[in-house]
C-alpha cells in the first residue's frame, strides 16, 4: 500500500541544510508540502495548504513537521483523521507567539492561535520533541501541548531550536523516530479511512481558524485585549 511521508517545514522556511531536506533524501516516499510562503506566517493559509496535500497524497500520510509546521500540520490533522497515520512534531512554535495574521508584536495582548489548535488527543500515535533551550517554546508549554494531544514527549536536552542554527543539518534520531511513530500505529496502513471520517463544514478545525482570520482581515472582528 503506498505512502506518503509529509515534510512541513516552519516560519522562514528549511534550507538545504536543515535536517529535513536531508531526511527528505533518505526516504524516497517523503516530499514537501508546496504552496505555502515560509515568510508570511498565516496559519490559516498553511493549514489549507497541509490538508491539501494529505486529501491528494495516494495512501495514508505520516507528517514530520518542524516549528510553526507544526502548529499547521496538528490543524490539518484533526480535520483528515482518515488519512493521517502518524505526527512527528518537532520544536514546536509556542502558538502564544503567533495570532491569526501572523506574529504577535506582544505575547500577552489579544488573540492567540492556541485556541485555534487542537484541544484533544490525535486519532493517531504522535511524538513531539522538545529542546530545554528552544528560545521558540518553553519546555513547560511542550509538555503541555503533548499532554492535551496525547503526543509522547522526547526531550533532546539542550538543543536550541532544532534546526541549523542548532546543529541539526544530517540527524539520523529524525529516521528512527519516524520509525517508532510507524512501529506505534496499531492500524495498517490503508485501513486508517474505514474506521475514521473526514471531519468537513463548520465544525472543522480549519474552517473555525479561516473564519476568525477573514473576520480579522475584514475588520469585523476586534482583537481582545487580555487582563
Amino acid at each position: 500500500m503506498r505512502h506518503t511521508i509529509l515534510t512541513v517545514p516552519g516560519y522562514h522556511g528549511s534550507g538545504a541544510g536543515h535536517w529535513q531536506s536531508w531526511l527528505e533524501g533518505e526516504l524516497p516516499e517523503a516530499r514537501r508540502v508546496g504552496g505555502i510562503d515560509w515568510e508570511d506566517p498565516l496559519l490559516a493559509r498553511w493549514a489549507g495548504e497541509v490538508r491539501r496535500e494529505i486529501d491528494e497524497a495516494p495512501g495514508a500520510v505520516w507528517i514530520v513537521a518542524h516549528s510553526f509546521g507544526c502548529l499547521a500540520s496538528v490543524v490539518a490533522a484533526a480535520d483528515r483523521p482518515q488519512k493521517v497515520a502518524g505526527l512527528l512534531l518537532v520544536a514546536p512554535a509556542d502558538p502564544e507567539r503567533f495570532d491569526p495574521l501572523g506574529l504577535r508584536a506582544d505575547a500577552g495582548q489579544g488573540l492567540s492561535l492556541a485556541d485555534y489548535l487542537p484541544q484533544t488527543a490525535f486519532d493517531c500515535p504522535s511524538i513531539l520533541v522538545a529542546s530545554r533551550s528552544d528560545p521558540w517554546l518553553k519546555m513547560p508549554a511542550a509538555r503541555t501541548w503533548a499532554e492535551r494531544w496525547g503526543s509522547r514527549l522526547i526531550d533532546v536536552g539542550d538543543a536550541g531550536h532544532i534546526n541549523t542554527d542548532s546543529g541539526y543539518g544530517p540527524w539520523p534520531q529524525a529516521l528512527e523516530l519516524l520509525a517508532q511513530l510507524r512501529a506505534a500505529a496499531d492500524t495498517p496502513l490503508g485501513a486508517i479511512a474505514s474506521r475514521k471520517q473526514a471531519r468537513r463544514g463548520r465544525m472543522g478545525a480549519l474552517a473555525r481558524l479561516r473564519h476568525q482570520t477573514r473576520r480579522l482581515i475584514n475588520g469585523e472582528a476586534r482583537v481582545p485585549s487580555r487582563p
